[in-house]
């Protein structure tokens, strides 16, 4: 027997018992209250959430709210109001984008968040780009906690996706906080009852 040998073999007799994976069910989130919750930490973190019944309920709010500079839609649903962008290779096209709408696969309750993947944004950096940013998603795609939010994601198959939490922010150390420094200056998210 070679010294590899007699290594392996030591190492295979004195392994530990093998004991079960300990049970994360804990951290799955209470279902019951997610829309509230949601709300509220969406609220906490600057952004704004909006419960709606369609989608002529979010364009009278855009209409209101954004009523100057380029809007750029990827919602079709949207359309004619807020007309459907067909994006091009050049990205420099989309520096001066006032408004952003997108869609969202779904929410989540836990930090804010909604994720996106590059098949809704239409461009990676469109949503980044933008001084607004509006999102719908529907209102029975809230999950819990980010926990669920990987097993949701975990199964899928994508190229790109990214989690977006309110408005893009920074503070220094004066505790200044300053929104929109790097980012859309604020969130909208769209509640769409289903």
């Amino acid at each position: 027997m070679t010294s590899r040998e007699k290594i392996l073999a030591a190492v295979t007799r004195n392994q530990p018992a093998s004991t079960p994976l300990p049970d994360l069910s804990v951290f799955s989130g209470d279902t019951d209250s997610v829309v509230d919750k949601y709300i509220s930490v969406l609220t906490g973190i600057g952004g704004t959430a909006y419960q709606v019944g369609g989608y002529d309920e979010i364009t009278g709010i855009l209409n209101a709210k954004f009523t100057e500079g380029r809007v750029v839609n990827t919602v079709s649903e949207l359309h004619p109001h807020h007309q459907v962008h067909v994006f091009d290779n050049d990205i420099h096209g989309l520096e001066n984008v006032e408004l952003a709408i997108i869609s969202a696969h779904f929410a989540v309750a836990e930090n804010g968040a909604v994720w996106v993947t590059e098949e809704l944004m239409g461009r990676r950096v469109f949503p980044f780009i933008c001084q607004h940013l509006a999102v719908v998603v529907p209102i029975s795609q809230i999950v819990p906690t980010m926990h669920v939010a990987y097993k949701v994601i975990g199964s899928k198959n994508y190229g790109y996706g990214a989690f977006i939490a309110g408005p893009s922010k920074t503070a220094d150390i004066e505790q200044s906080l300053v929104l929109g420094a790097h980012g859309p200056r604020s969130m909208n998210v769209f509640l769409m009852a289903t």
